[in-house]
Formats: structure tokens, sequence, C-alpha cells
């Protein structure tokens, strides 16, 4: 059991990470700072575990993460733990919708990441983003039954809109979000930031209710929910930072180290001392 029974759990992109992707290095010192204070710390993602590792080493992390939206959760040896994945009719529901609507999808199974087409939208960002190829296939038949998630990207934010709202109609509960502005993510009912949230601080016995969350996106909000404090980034939508506690600045501004050092330390150091 942790120290004062406490937790801080961050997102990572649009959070820890700049729009760029890199870790600055006011974000490694304040993770350290964190580790100093016997703060434990982890990481939720929509990455799948690979696309995080990079991450967790450079921070030198020791707890379990959660990849796909919360759906798994590895331990830093990269050991699987738990794992949500798509019913296979669900997820062939999902990729008919995407195809119908025009979208060239994703899936993500066995810790690979499969598309038909590389040269569709986005590629290379999610390239630079999880630091690893895709897997280019005739059709997904093969792993529908192993999906982790699903991914419809498109740079159309209002065909994005749509294919969210039928998404949601369409698979019966399975958790759909937007990962990023021109991401929409299908995973598992469980397979959602809030979950993850639960199933860490389960592992290192610390209490929700002090426990801290920070992130970006409509997908952090469940995640925000279950946690006893949250932050919003300065660049989260108008959304996602009314359902948060605190705000810190944008993620190009060092809004995590800078939430860390304001928001964070002193928080748990003041609820220790309580």
């Amino acid at each position: 059991m942790t120290a004062g029974r406490r937790l801080f759990v961050s997102d990572i992109d649009g959070t820890l990470v700049t729009p760029d992707k890199r870790l600055t290095p006011a974000a490694i010192r304040a993770a350290a700072d964190l580790m100093a204070a016997d703060v434990p710390f982890s990481v939720v993602s929509s990455r799948p575990p690979r696309g995080m590792a990079g991450v967790v080493d450079a921070l030198g992390l020791t707890l379990p993460f959660a990849a796909f939206n919360g759906g798994t959760l590895v331990d830093p040896s990269g050991r699987l733990l738990q794992a949500h994945r798509l019913a296979p009719e669900t997820a062939a529901v999902a990729l008919q919708l995407m195809q119908r609507a025009g979208i060239r999808p994703w899936v993500f199974a066995d810790d690979t990441w499969f598309l038909i087409d590389p040269d569709g939208p986005d590629v290379a960002r999610e390239r630079r983003t999880v630091g690893f190829d895709p897997t280019v296939v005739a059709s997904f038949d093969a792993v529908l039954g192993r999906v982790d998630k699903l991914v419809a990207p498109s740079d159309d934010p209002s065909l994005l809109d749509r294919v969210e709202a039928e998404l949601h109609a369409a698979t019966g509960g399975a958790n759909v979000e937007r990962s990023q502005a021109y991401y929409v993510d299908v995973t598992h009912p469980l397979a959602n930031k809030g979950e993850a949230v639960r199933a860490i601080a389960a592992h290192v016995g610390a209490d929700l209710d002090r426990t801290i969350v920070i992130g970006d996106m409509t997908n952090d909000i469940a995640m925000f929910r279950v946690a006893g404090f949250a932050i919003a980034m300065g660049q989260a939508p108008e959304t996602v930072k009314a359902q948060a506690d605190a705000l810190t600045a944008a993620n190009t501004d060092d809004g995590f180290a800078k939430a860390v050092a304001s928001l964070v330390l002193p928080r748990l150091a003041a609820e220790t001392r309580a």
C-alpha cells in the first residue's frame, strides 16, 4: 500500500507531451519531483502499449499503466495484466459504418496497428505518435476477435461528428470517444479511462478521493468523474474544462509541469498533513 494512499494519473497526448509528441525537460523534472515526494504516478492513453513504452521508460515509471483508453492494463515490463476487447460483432458493425461513411479505419489488435490504406488521413501523424509502422492488410477479418481499439481518422470535423453519433447509436454501449479532434475511438464498454484509474488505484492501494488526474480531451472526462480532483489542460475544449476542478496552462506552455508544481504536489502535501 502506498504512503498516504495517494495517486496521480496523467493522459499523454495533449497533456504530458507537446503537440509534436515530445517530453519537455520540465515534464521530466516534474515526474522526478513526484517520485521524490513519494507520489505514485502513472499514465493512461488511447495509444497501444508499445506506443507508450518510450514515455514510460523516459519517466522511469514503475506502476502499471493503461493503454487503449483504459482497455489494457500493462506493467512496465510489458506484461499484460488486464484486457477488455471489443466483441467481434461490435467491431464488424463499427467498421462497416465507418467505411460506408468514407472513413478509412484503423484496427489495433495484438499490440499491432492494422490498416488497409497506408496513404489514408493521419497515418504519418500516428506513426510519429506510436513510434512504429502500421501493418497493411487486405481486410480486418482475421483480427475481429481480438480488437483492442478501432479508430476513425479524419481531418473533416463535421464528418467525425456525424460518424461519432452514428457509432454511439449502432454499437450497443461500446465506448465511443474523441481521443483527438481528428480521431474517434471505439473500445469495449469497460475500456475507458475511469475504469483504468480505478484499476491502477486498486493495484497500488490508493483511495480514489485522494487521486488526482489530468487530461485534455473528452475521453479524459471518464477519469475526471472518478477521481477526487481533476485538472484540465489550457487548450482543452470547453466541454472538458467544465468537468474539471482546476485548469493549467496548455501543453505548448508546459501545462503538465506547471500543474504538478502548483496543483498536484501542494494539494497532496496538504492532505498528508491533515
